[in-house]
């Protein structure tokens, strides 16, 4: 709601500057029905954002009625495919061809292609195969509260995928 709101980026950098905050920290996830409702107005948004130094990422891709169109117009620099074209990657050609499709987008036109929803090692060795950057999900770990993940972040132990 407050995305497409006429002071959105002047608040966003209002905040960067009362926290001191470097926005090249900073990755805006935005889901794809959000960006689809005013595309035009959202790339302009997106740019401003840019500029400022935000990484930005598109959440839930293949959910909504994106266009190819619109994608290549909006500075993302993650595509997140979403949990239900992941879920069946390994045992479904059709679900392994729209998800090896959509990494392929996202590299050709030069942005990073995370994949939601991992919960087995076939789905992981999929991915792997079809050079997915990035993979999140159950497979590594369920949600951890913030202190549990810096205990794990900064142990020695590997992080290593759940049985």
């Amino acid at each position: 709601r407050q995305f497409l709101e006429t002071d959105f980026v002047e608040s966003i950098e209002a905040i960067l500057r009362e926290f001191d905050m470097d926005p090249h920290w900073l990755d805006l996830e935005l889901t794809e029905s959000m960006v689809m409702q005013d595309p035009d107005r959202v790339a302009i948004i997106l740019a401003r954002l840019k500029e400022i130094g935000f990484a930005l990422s598109l959440d839930d891709f293949g959910t909504g009625y994106s266009s190819l169109n619109y994608l290549r117009r909006f500075p993302i620099d993650c595509l997140k495919i979403d949990r239900s074209f992941i879920l069946d990657v390994a045992s479904d050609t059709t679900a392994a061809s729209v998800a090896n499709s959509v990494i392929g987008i996202a590299h050709s036109l030069g942005i990073q292609a995370i994949a939601e929803g991992v919960e087995t090692y076939e789905q992981y060795a999929f991915l792997a195969m079809c050079e997915c950057d990035s993979i999140q999900g159950y497979l590594f770990s369920k949600p951890l509260p913030a202190d549990e993940m810096a205990l794990r972040l900064t142990s020695d132990a590997p992080f290593m995928p759940t049985a």
